[in-house]
């Protein structure tokens, strides 16, 4: 900056550290916040490195501001290189008292000219800001918070700037998945998600979908991710995997539902939620008739793993088989192999026990496990496939194999009786690639996928519970 820059700002301190809180315009930050790699990083590669992943990272909050008058974002805490502004304190004319102590620490920082700033916490918004100020000018008008701290080029200086930087990035916690669908007002599948939750006649039943695995001690939430705990009375599954099977489910649902940056129309919402509830609806009956049987019992764990006898347990208490047939069923429908009401008819006539094909992908007799390995859970969809709308001959010679491969032992349904189900004619490839919604209840894999089910050890990327 070449001229002298006032400020309001309010003087703090904490710890150490005295700092600045003030408001800014979107193009002021713009034009006068850099990055700490724009102020002289010796290191070319690394400055590259650091400016792409910017780049990469910030494409989702551009297109928020772009796009959402909802738009919102976090202050930026920002370091002035180069020494202390000058911060002169204002009084208050307050002849009443009214404002006695709120005047505290009130003033204004002078900026003369020889700082310059760099931003320590808001990389990614500050980046949002400059892209989106380049195709929309006028959101320069808009303010933000800005959180001034002092950072001096010395040794001690930069040794201090680097934990303050440390520190902030080290103990943010970003929200997760679950807290996400629970907050978030633009993505409309987490919109229809809670609306399940709330409208929903079968799931809005107390614990029917699991969100909180554990409460503890001091208040603080574990939100349920990919799993049902075996025990749980009450739960068919969890927040994130019903989130995951609807967006399986609205494969031909309007591109504003995809759109996670935009809120969808009231009217696109309402369609939505009628078309995803009555597929929704349909997997609950043809798979098993698991919502009569649920519906019948005093505990879930009943349905899901009866005592000593857990293969007789219905497949569909299990999340990994709840997206599996949700994501089946959307690719035949995709390929235009099947009609929906088709694809419900030859679901229905599986075996609905968790010892019987093709559940065996992902659940051992050996233990009672469930396999939860990415390996198991592929191997389960391309059984699905074979079962349901086997392409040709060698599409279940396939999948056969791989069952041999991944668990050990032969595959109990003969090429013979799945190939009764081939098409007389090749069907032809979709006019598009299929894409895939990328699942968020995926929890971490394990570092070893289920061997055959012979072993005596416990199955290696096995779950107690699912």
């Amino acid at each position: 900056m070449s001229n002298k820059t006032f400020i309001p700002a309010f003087q703090c301190s904490v710890g150490d550290w005295k700092y600045y809180i003030c408001m800014m315009k979107y193009a002021e930050v713009a034009r006068q916040v850099s990055f700490a790699y724009e102020l002289g990083n010796n290191n070319s590669e690394l400055d590259q490195i650091i400016q792409r992943g910017l780049s990469d990272r910030t494409k989702g909050i551009t297109e928020y501001l772009l796009k959402s008058k909802h738009r919102f974002l976090g202050g930026l805490v920002v370091a002035a290189w180069g020494g202390e502004p000058q911060y002169t304190t204002l009084s208050m004319d307050d002849p009443q008292g009214i404002l006695k102590g709120l005047d505290r620490e009130f003033g204004v920082l002078t900026f003369d000219g020889t700082q310059q700033y760099f931003v320590l916490d808001g990389q990614h918004r500050l980046r949002a800001i400059k892209d989106a100020l380049k195709q929309k000018p006028d959101l320069g008008g808009e303010d933000i918070g800005v959180l001034f701290v002092t950072h001096y080029n010395t040794e001690e200086g930069r040794v201090r700037t680097r934990r303050l930087f440390s520190n902030i990035n080290r103990n943010a916690k970003q929200t997760g998945t679950a807290e996400n669908i629970a907050l978030d007002e633009d993505d409309g599948f987490a919109i229809i998600t809670r609306r399940m939750l709330g409208d929903h006649e079968f799931l809005k039943v107390e614990g029917r979908v699991r969100v909180i695995l554990s409460d503890g001690e001091d208040g603080e939430l574990k939100l349920a991710a990919g799993s049902v705990p075996k025990g749980d009375a009450h739960a068919l599954t969890t927040l994130t995997v019903l989130y995951d099977v609807l967006r399986y489910l609205g494969w031909d649902l309007p591109l504003g539902m995809k759109d996670k940056s935009l809120r969808p129309l009231e009217d696109v919402l309402d369609d939505s939620y009628k078309k995803l509830t009555g597929r929704l609806d349909d997997l609950l009956k043809y798979c098993g008739e698991v919502r009569i049987k649920l519906e019948g019992v005093a505990s879930a764990r009943e349905i899901r793993a009866p005592k000593n006898a857990e293969g007789e347990g219905h497949p569909f208490m299990r999340p990994v088989v709840q997206k599996a047939a949700a994501r089946v069923a959307s690719e035949i429908i995709q390929q235009g192999h099947l009609e929906w009401s088709e694809v419900m008819k030859r679901l229905s006539e599986l075996d609905w026990k968790l010892a019987s094909p093709p559940w065996q992908a992902v659940f051992t007799t050996d233990g009672a496990k469930m396999l939860t390995g990415k390996e198991n859970t592929e191997l389960l969809c391309e059984l699905l496939h074979v079962h349901i709308a086997p392409t040709s001959a060698q599409a279940i010679k396939r999948a056969r194999k791989n069952f041999k491969d991944v668990r050990g032992v032969q595959y109990p349904v003969s090429e013979d009786e799945l190939v009764k189900r081939v098409p007389d004619v090749e069907p032809s490839p979709p006019p598009a690639p299929i894409v895939l919604p990328i699942e968020i209840s995926v929890e971490p894999e394990k570092t070893e996928v289920a061997g055959p089910p012979t072993t005596n050890a416990t199955a290696p990327g096995s779950e107690p519970a699912s």
